[in-house]
């Protein structure tokens, strides 16, 4: 135990939260259809049967994510659907997404070690994908130099590693139906979380950047989902999450997730964020006032941390949501419910509205934890309470912020993104194959509900 550490999470510099973009990346990522106005929608979607459920299908290549232009995106149905949420386009005012519409969700970072010598790489570890891939000096010259120019990304060099082993025919690709992109070819290295040494890890080098994958400052990103989603070709390869059960003993088999915020400069823990590999910290356990963790099982036969969550409540009323489930997902930043949830989120915020250029509900920034809601959401058995401080995700203008509770579109499952996983010490427990989400409510002396920055 000794020789592993937390794995100190770094905010972005350049990450700026907005709401509407935000949202247009989880569309992309999950590959859903708007139910409610707005300028962005797909082409088309389909989805997959888990065990729990009906679960959303991934966005590929032939699913188009498509924008309207302004005037087009405010003409509402008597149903209260804009031309812009129907599914294909009518009257040719539509184009691609541009890359400065797509929010990059990489608000963390964490450092990894990469080979041997150890290159030192700033990754985005995201728990609803299953890529490893870095920026490599296999880029155009170009790509390389903007980024170092600046101070953007840490770029791995494989020459540079001598337990680099490259998988000769194996390629990449991860895309997306705007036709953003990345891929590269692969190889497989020794990989340090915190102290956890995880042997021959698929490595993607990326040889290939569309804009909205080059926005970011990072050096990539590290998929904490299972293999079964992994992209690479033509034989998917083990992720860190699979590889760390073939490899590690039981009370190893795990990784935990404290989110911090801005808002807790005040609190005991001064906002801080970390990840653990192969322990739980019990000194933050111990902080939230609890003995033992609430744990969920995990469905992954669609490859994600995807439990159940049957019920909610909104000031104490319980909304039964008979069969949800949903997807614990540390790369997306908002919490998407369906519609009727929302709307009763925000019929008890004073002076809420849903705003069709933002595709998104709204509320007054001024508004006081007083006069927001208690919102709570089932984990399995347990139910977590939802901060106050947290139902607002960035500003949206005019005196109003984009809340963090939206709409899943034409999902039928859930994404329990950073704005609950604030709430929580998240425990991502590998179970000997039979995985189970574990968690305990975060202890919060004060709800910092002021407006967050611009």
């Amino acid at each position: 135990m000794s020789s592993f550490q937390r794995i100190a999470i770094q905010r972005s510099r350049q990450y700026k939260s907005s709401g509407v973009k935000s949202y247009v990346h989880a569309m992309r990522k999950y590959g859903f259809n708007a139910t409610k106005p707005g300028p962005y929608f797909q082409a088309k979607v389909f989805g997959s049967q888990g065990k729990f459920g009906h679960v959303g299908g991934r966005v590929r290549t032939h699913y188009a994510l498509k924008k309207r232009d302004a005037a087009a995106s405010t003409t509402s149905t008597a149903q209260g659907v804009s031309k812009a949420a129907t599914s294909e386009a009518d009257d040719g005012q539509v184009g691609d997404v541009p890359a400065e519409d797509v929010q990059n969700d990489s608000l963390y970072l964490c450092e990894v070690g990469v080979g041997t010598p150890e290159q030192k790489l700033y990754l985005d570890f995201d728990t609803g994908s299953s890529d490893l891939w870095v920026w490599s000096t296999e880029l155009p010259q170009s790509t390389q130099s903007q980024a170092s120019a600046q101070n953007q990304q840490v770029i791995f060099d494989a020459s540079k590693s001598s337990t680099f082993k490259e998988l000769s025919g194996s390629t990449w690709k991860i895309s997306y139906g705007d036709g953003s992109s990345a891929s590269g070819d692969v190889g497989t290295d020794v990989v340090d979380l915190g102290g956890l040494k995880v042997e021959n890890q698929a490595v993607e080098l990326a040889k290939e950047l569309s804009d909205q994958f080059a926005q970011g400052n990072g050096s990539g990103l590290l998929g904490l989902a299972f293999s079964s989603i992994n992209t690479v070709s033509p034989t998917p390869q083990k992720t860190v999450v699979d590889n760390i059960i073939a490899q590690q003993s039981g009370d190893q088999q795990l990784f935990t997730a404290y989110l911090g915020s801005w808002r807790d400069a005040d609190e005991a823990d001064k906002g801080a964020s970390f990840y653990t590999f192969g322990y739980i910290d019990q000194d933050t356990v111990t902080a939230a006032g609890a003995t033992t963790p609430n744990y969920a099982d995990v469905d992954n036969s669609q490859g994600f941390w995807q439990i159940q969550s049957t019920s909610a409540t909104i000031n104490g009323q319980t909304v039964t949501r008979s069969n949800n489930t949903s997807i614990m997902d540390t790369g997306t930043t908002l919490c998407l419910v369906e519609d009727s949830l929302v709307d009763a989120v925000y019929k008890a915020i004073p002076g809420s509205k849903y705003d069709d250029q933002n595709q998104g509900y709204v509320f007054p920034s001024s508004t006081s934890a007083d006069d927001l809601p208690e919102v709570t959401l089932a984990i399995g058995d347990q139910s977590v309470a939802f901060q106050k401080e947290d139902l607002g995700f960035a500003d949206a203008g005019n005196g109003m912020v984009y809340g963090s509770i939206q709409s899943r579109g034409t999902m039928d499952m859930d994404i329990y993104g950073d704005a609950v996983l604030k709430a929580i010490y998240a425990i991502f427990d590998m179970n000997n194959g039979s995985p189970r989400f574990g968690w305990v409510q975060r202890k919060e002396a004060s709800q910092n509900t002021s407006a967050p920055p611009s």
